[in-house]
C-alpha cells in the first residue's frame, strides 16, 4: 500500500533538456529565437563560456534548456550537461556538419545512455547540405530515424524561426516517452551545474532540481559541503520561495563552494560529507624549474576548470605550471602568493580590487584581464615563449664604460631615454634589438650622487652586475 500511495503522488515535471554540439554551430542562436531573447550578443566573443539554464513554455508545457559550451577545452562541462538532463538536442550545422566536438557529444550521449533529437542549423545557409549531414551522422553511429534507426532529426533556421516548432513537439514527443514525473513531498535533490563568487553576494551556486521542492529556508548538503538556503532565485533572477522540478535556480547559503557536477540533497546527513578538496599550492625553489607560472582566477568553477584543463595541455619549452588556481576576484593573497613565487595572474572574467591593484603595480607583477578564453590561452602561450614581457619602466642607453674587471660590478655611464630608471632594480640587456642578457643595479648616480631614480633626458652613473660584459650601444631595460 505504502508504494501505491507514493505512486499515487507522482506528477510529470517538464523535461531538462541539454543543447550539445560544436563551437559555433548556432546552440545559442538557438535558444535565443525560442526564448525570443538575444544572450548571444552579450556572451564575449560570440561564445557561450558557461553552463546557463533557462525555461520556456511551448504548447502550454514547460521545458528547461541547459546550454552547453561547445570550444574544446568545456568537455567536463558539456559532460555534466548531459548527465543533469533527462534528454539532449545535438546541433550539427547544415553547412560544417559533423565536427570534433559533434563526435565528443555523441559519445557523452551514448555513455549517459541519454535519448536525444538532432536540430540541424543554419539550413537556410547557401552551403547548407542536410543529406551530407545526415551521412556523417550515420557514420558517427547516430541512427536517423526513417534511415533504420530512431533518432528524429528536423532542420531549422534560428534566423528566420523556420521548424524550430517542429523540433519543440519532438523534444516534447521524446520526454512523453520518458514518462518524467517526480513527488512534490519529497526532500529536493538534483545537480550543481556552477558555482561562482561576486563582490555583493559572494559564494552563490546555479542548481537544477531534479526531484522534490526545494524551497527557502531549506537545510542543503552536497559530498563536499552544507548550508542553508539565505537565498532563492529563478532563473530569471526574481526571488522565489520554492522551486520545483525540472527548474534552475540560483542559492546562496553553502558554507563552502560545491564542487561542480555533485549531487546536492535537503536534509542530507552531514556526516557522509568529504571535506572539501584543495589544491596544494607548490613554489617551486628559485633555479629548480624553469617552468613558467600561472595563477588563475575566474568568474565561476565551470571556466576555472576549463582554462586550467587547456592551459596545462599547452605544448612548450619552458612549461606553464599552475601554481593556484580559485574562484573570485583577485585580491591581495594572489599578489602576494605571485610576488614570492615570481607568477603572473591570470583573470577570466573576474576582477581586481584596487588594492590588490596597487600592491601588483608596486611589485611589478602582471595581471592580465579578459573576458574571452582564447585571449587567455594566447597570453599563457606568449607567457611559455618569451613574448609577453613586463613593460621596462626606464631604457638607458650605455654611452661609456669605465670599469668590467668583474661582472658583478661593472661600472658604465649613459643617458635615460625613456621613463624613470632606478636605484636597485632588475634589467634586460637589448643589444641589435635582441635580449642578450639580465642584470641589476647596484648602485645608481647622477651628479656622482646616490639618488633613488634618474628620468628621461638625464644622464647617469650605475654600477651593476650582469650575466654578461655590457657594451657601449647597449640598451638597458629597467624593471
Amino acid at each position: 500500500m505504502a508504494s501505491e500511495t507514493k505512486q499515487s503522488r507522482a506528477l510529470p515535471r517538464p523535461p531538462i533538456v541539454a543543447v550539445l554540439g560544436h563551437v559555433d554551430h548556432g546552440k545559442t542562436s538557438l535558444l535565443d529565437y525560442i526564448r525570443k531573447t538575444n544572450v548571444a550578443s552579450r556572451e564575449a566573443g560570440g561564445i557561450t563560456q558557461s553552463i546557463g539554464a533557462y525555461e520556456i513554455e511551448h504548447q502550454g508545457k514547460r521545458i528547461t534548456f541547459i546550454d552547453t559550451p561547445g570550444h574544446e577545452a568545456f568537455s567536463k562541462m558539456r559532460s555534466r550537461g548531459a548527465t543533469a538532463a533527462d534528454l539532449a538536442v545535438l546541433v550539427v550545422a547544415a553547412e560544417e556538419g559533423v565536427k570534433p566536438q559533434t563526435k565528443e557529444s555523441i559519445d557523452i550521449l551514448k555513455a549517459t545512455n541519454t535519448p536525444f533529437v538532432v536540430a540541424i542549423t543554419k539550413a537556410d545557409k547557401p552551403g547548407a547540405d542536410i543529406e551530407k549531414v545526415k551521412s556523417e551522422l550515420m557514420a558517427a553511429g547516430v541512427l536517423l530515424e526513417g534511415y533504420g534507426g530512431q533518432v528524429s532529426f528536423q532542420p531549422v533556421s534560428s534566423k528566420s524561426g523556420e521548424h524550430i516548432d517542429d523540433l519543440l513537439d519532438l523534444i516534447l514527443l521524446t520526454a512523453e516517452m520518458e514518462n518524467l514525473t517526480y513527488d512534490p513531498d519529497a526532500p529536493a535533490s538534483g545537480y550543481i551545474l556552477e558555482t561562482a563568487m561576486d563582490r555583493q553576494r559572494g559564494l552563490h551556486a546555479t542548481l537544477i532540481v531534479k526531484n522534490g521542492t526545494l524551497r527557502f529556508g531549506d537545510a542543503i548538503a552536497t559530498v563536499s559541503t552544507a548550508g542553508k538556503v539565505k537565498i532563492l532565485e529563478d532563473f530569471l533572477g526574481k526571488a522565489a520561495k520554492e522551486i520545483t522540478p525540472s527548474a534552475p535556480a540560483l542559492v546562496v547559503g553553502f558554507e563552502s563552494m560545491p564542487t561542480v557536477g555533485e549531487e546536492f540533497v535537503v536534509g542530507g546527513a552531514t556526516n557522509e560529507r568529504e571535506a572539501t578538496r584543495k589544491e596544494q599550492v607548490v613554489i617551486p625553489a628559485e633555479g629548480e624549474d624553469k617552468s613558467v607560472r600561472i595563477i588563475l582566477k575566474a568568474g565561476d568553477a565551470g571556466s576555472l576548470e576549463a582554462l586550467g584543463q587547456i592551459i596545462r595541455a599547452l605544448p612548450g619549452e619552458p612549461p606553464a605550471r599552475i601554481i593556484a588556481e580559485s574562484v573570485g576576484d583577485v585580491g591581495d593573497n594572489d599578489v602576494k602568493m605571485a610576488i614570492s613565487s615570481k607568477a603572473t595572474i591570470l583573470a577570466f572574467t573576474s576582477r581586481t580590487d584596487k588594492a590588490a591593484r596597487n600592491l601588483a603595480e608596486a611589485n611589478k607583477v602582471q595581471i592580465i584581464e579578459a573576458k574571452v578564453i582564447y585571449e587567455l590561452v594566447k597570453t599563457a602561450e606568449d607567457l611559455m615563449h618569451g613574448a609577453l614581457k613586463p613593460k621596462a619602466e626606464g631604457v638607458l642607453e650605455v654611452l661609456a664604460i669605465f670599469n668590467q674587471t668583474k661582472l658583478e660590478k661593472q661600472v658604465v655611464g649613459g643617458k635615460v631615454t625613456d621613463g624613470a630608471v632606478k636605484n636597485r632594480v632588475p634589467f634586460e640587456i637589448e643589444r641589435a634589438g635582441a635580449i642578450v642578457g639580465r642584470g641589476r643595479i647596484v648602485n645608481l648616480q647622477q651628479q656622482k650622487k646616490e639618488t633613488p631614480s634618474v628620468g628621461a633626458g638625464n644622464e647617469a652613473g650605475l654600477l651593476v652586475s650582469s650575466d654578461i660584459a655590457i657594451l657601449k650601444g647597449d640598451r638597458l631595460l629597467a624593471q
